[in-house]
């Protein structure tokens, strides 16, 4: 790893990076669903279909033009995510950068696709901060990239709110919901992180009664921040509060007893505040009652990567890709979902040593 990280990063001198993974991931293209089109994928018979979701790298300008260690360490990462991973798609869960750093999507966008898998991305409240004018001239960046599977959607509930579907040959698999959480919200006379606004949870209401009368056994979805029932399900299912300042070990969240009874499945830490909109905003009930999505997937808040089942629904925080804007060494890689032929089989976070792709003396404790 270390070596790769040395030297792995020389196949297009703009960027100084490189990728070993040749093969093409079967993709086909869009197809009419209902109102709108999906894009489609192949998952092979007999085999699992792998998704590994990437968070929150968040590089700016200045440390793609330096290559310093949020670069190094974010393509170290991903690197070797695949190698250990091997996945069908790549998806992340927003904050690739900050609103308006089109060189650095213009990285994003010939990195991921030298990568040789489909990808797809929502955006994250840093993506949206600089307005539509920045969000519409990102958009364009990657409509052009083949294996780049982002759809803007329908604008008037903001960008990139859309549909990726699994099938196996011509049986439906898993779909799998990308929506926008937008920046910030106003709430009362401040404001208050994005969140899924009404229409939009209705523009879900009506994709998932699509996604039956499809044959859709289930869906997940995946946006940046998470939706308010992250802290509901937090306080339902953690058992020990802990001392000010005081973080449960990862290693200790793996085991039952920091977990109530009913949530001894659970796993995964949270170090810091939920940082989800301030009040109620509908989507859990919205989940519950469709009935049909059994795993939500959030970014946003770098070291919390707990996954906890709430009310039938798998409320996951997503592992930390890198170390841009802030980050923690024992929080660093990738979340793996695998679908086998009846949807969701499995679910886990793949930890990275980020030792290899920085300088010992940045390394936390």
């Amino acid at each position: 790893r270390a070596e790769n990280a040395e030297k792995g990063f020389f196949l297009h001198e703009k960027y100084g990076i490189m990728s070993p993974y040749a093969e093409k991931k079967t993709m086909a293209g869009a197809e009419p669903g209902g109102k709108e089109q999906s894009m489609i994928l192949q998952k092979k018979p007999g085999q699992d279909f792998v998704l590994l979701n990437l968070s929150d790298p968040q590089i700016s300008t200045e440390n793609l033009r330096e290559k310093n260690k949020h670069y190094t360490t974010m393509c170290g990462t991903i690197h070797e995510l695949i190698k250990q991973v091997q996945p069908d798609l790549i998806t992340i869960s927003g904050d690739l950068t900050y609103g308006g750093s089109d060189e650095v999507y213009e990285f994003y966008a010939d990195f991921m696709d030298s990568l040789n898998i489909p990808w797809a991305f929502v955006w994250g409240n840093h993506d949206n901060q600089a307005g539509k004018e920045a969000t519409r001239r990102a958009e364009a960046i990657f409509e052009n990239h083949p294996l780049c599977l982002f759809e803007k959607g329908d604008e008037q509930y903001g960008s990139g709110n859309y549909i990726l579907e699994v099938w196996e040959g011509g049986r439906p698999v898993e779909a799998i919901f990308m929506m926008d959480t937008h920046d910030r919200e106003p709430y009362g006379d401040q404001s208050a992180w994005g969140k899924l606004q009404p229409e939009q949870i209705e523009w879900y209401r009506a994709r998932v009664a699509e996604l039956k009368a499809k044959g859709f056994p289930e869906s997940m979805l995946i946006t940046h921040i998470p939706i308010y029932a992250y802290r509901d399900a937090y306080k339902a299912a953690f058992r020990n509060p802990l001392a000010p300042g005081e973080r449960l070990p990862v290693g200790r969240s793996y085991g039952k007893t920091v977990w109530n009874e009913g949530y001894e499945d659970s796993f995964g830490v949270n170090w810091e505040n939920i940082c989800s909109y301030e009040a109620e905003d509908g989507m859990m009930d919205a989940l519950v009652e469709m009935n049909h999505t059994k795993h939500v997937l959030a970014g946003h808040d770098h070291i919390n990567n707990s996954s906890i089942c709430y009310r039938g629904v798998r409320l996951t925080y997503a592992l930390k890709t890198g170390t841009g804007c802030y980050a923690h060494w024992r929080l660093n890689g990738g979340t793996v979902y695998r679908i086998g032929e009846n949807g969701v089989c499995d679910l886990y976070h793949e930890y990275i040593d980020p030792h290899f792709y920085m300088p010992a003396e940045e390394i936390q404790p």
